[in-house]
């Protein structure tokens, strides 16, 4: 199999790297001391994590009275966050499973973060369902345990219950995907390691790894498995989440494009945190050879694309809307645009339709702070997305009597801002104790995308047959091994038989 790769693509691990030198710069960040920056951010996610914590308590023990809602609005903040997070989880295994899938080789620097944000940020979303029980001591309800265990079977008819399976499925399979990705770079810190107690922790999590061709046969069967799983997975739970507002009778929500619309959705946010993430990261831990400029560009394009049909969803809403001759569903979505909350509509635009538009210009996307500023746009756009879509929906009535506006308490923030401080908590300790990128899978792609192999190649001219690889000793001829040790054996045994 030849490793040649077209010319006019660029090398995707740049500097003159050996294959030691991804071990070291890989592992530098988990044997290492924490720098200055890393505990600056640590500090600061754990500040808001602990007040949001506060809030949860204060919740629980006084009830849902301590948040904004009232008799029209039953749901806010708490379900914009949870689907706002559960959003932000669904490009990690899209990233991994589908990139993987089409033999995208650029995805093998950002994968592992990708993962990583997954889980989080499904934990994330998964404290805002228990939450809004009310009673959180009772959440053991929503499984279908049988009767004679003392509670009642679950109402399959509640989109709680839709939640609960979409996100366990999403957050287990995900689980299995990431555990199972580390096994290689397990068994490097593992026989990195200097420290007794570090050298068998990571013995234990790397399973015995032992880099045998077996290990890895079965190591990329496996991984495929999980990719082809976790695809469909990719599409059925946001798909899920948007049933919970789809199958209901609201004006504004009563929509069919919702599940292709929230998937689209979940894509160009998960792409804007990963981004976001992965260019902190870069910096802070020093990996800029290995998540390049190019990484970023590629992302920015998906971003761009997904935006586009996000923008293309919102336009066929409002058709629909006017199309349907229904004037309480055209009166949603001319109260959206016009109305009370005509901000938070405008805000959602500007941030997610017209903002990824700027990613048309090669030099905009190739910009490492421009696209650090897009990505948190993105995120702040589709906070809003799911804002306007929940509020401005409910807070109009049938009933002009019931006509109401929300406003948040300091509960409702304290509770989102800690979430978003748990989950950098999560982020920021994982970087510590697990390697950030994939290192067997970066070596994986040297010989076709390392800069030094693409010199080697260049120089030695573009026919495939001519590219050589750095010296390396000639093998020993093992027939001629074979005939010694015979010989040997021969010698011994006629010595042996003279005593």
């Amino acid at each position: 199999m030849s490793h040649y790769e077209a010319p006019i693509r660029k090398p995707l691990v740049t500097g003159e790297k050996s294959y030691h030198d991804i071990s070291v710069e890989i592992a530098r960040p988990v044997e290492g001391k924490a720098n200055k920056s890393w505990w600056i951010v640590f500090s600061i996610s754990l500040i808001a994590f602990l007040w949001g914590l506060g809030c949860i308590v204060y919740t629980v023990s006084t009830g849902i009275g301590t948040w904004g809602l009232n008799k029209t609005i039953g749901w806010a903040w708490d379900i914009t966050n949870f689907v706002w997070w559960v959003g932000i989880g669904h490009a990690g295994t899209l990233i991994s499973a589908v990139l993987l899938l089409f033999r995208q080789k650029w995805r093998m620097a950002i994968n592992r973060s990708a993962e990583a944000m997954t889980i989080f940020s499904v934990v994330q979303a998964g404290l805002f369902p228990i939450i809004h029980m009310g009673r959180p001591w009772l959440a053991y309800w929503v499984l279908p345990i049988p009767n004679p265990y003392g509670s009642l079977w679950v109402n399959f008819n509640s989109p709680l219950l839709w939640d609960v399976f979409a996100i366990s499925t999403y957050l287990s399979v995900s689980l299995v995907f990431w555990r199972t990705g580390l096994l290689p770079d397990f068994a490097m810190l593992r026989d990195r390691a200097v420290k007794p107690f570090q050298k068998h922790i990571y013995g234990i999590l790397s399973f015995g790894w032992s880099g045998r061709v077996k290990d890895w046969q079965r190591f990329e069967e496996v991984s495929l498995v999980l990719a082809g799983l976790a695809t469909p997975l990719v599409l059925s739970v946001h798909t899920i989440v948007s049933f919970d507002f789809a199958t209901s009778v609201i004006p504004g929500w009563h929509t069919t494009i919702f599940p292709p619309y929230f998937v689209a959705g979940a894509i160009f946010s998960g792409f804007a945190m990963v981004n976001t993430l992965l260019i902190i990261m870069r910096k802070v831990v020093s990996l800029e050879d290995y998540i390049t400029v190019q990484h970023i560009e590629l992302m920015n394009i998906v971003i761009m694309i997904t935006g586009s049909i996000v923008g293309v969803a919102y336009i066929t809403e409002l058709f629909m809307a006017w199309y349907s001759g229904v004037e309480y569903e055209q009166y949603a979505f001319l109260n959206r645009a016009t109305g009370p909350y005509a901000w938070a509509y405008w805000a959602m635009m500007t941030c997610n339709v017209f903002s990824p538009q700027f990613m048309w210009f090669p030099k905009l996307r190739r910009s490492i702070m421009f696209s650090f500023i897009i990505s948190i746009v993105v995120n702040i756009g589709m906070w809003f997305e799911r804002f306007v879509i929940i509020v401005t929906s409910l807070h109009r009535d049938f009933m002009p009597s019931a006509w109401t506006m929300f406003s948040p308490t300091f509960v409702d923030i304290g509770i989102y801002i800690g979430t978003i401080g748990f989950f950098f908590v999560l982020f920021l300790l994982y970087a510590r104790t697990f390697p950030v990128i994939a290192q067997a899978e970066v070596k994986s792609i040297m010989k076709s995308s390392g800069e030094q192999y693409k010199k080697i190649r260049e120089e030695q001219g573009d026919d495939a047959k001519l590219y050589k690889m750095p010296e390396q000793k000639p093998l020993p001829d093992f027939n001629k091994l074979i005939a010694e040790a015979n010989s040997t054996d021969d010698t011994s045994d006629k010595n042996t038989k003279t005593d």
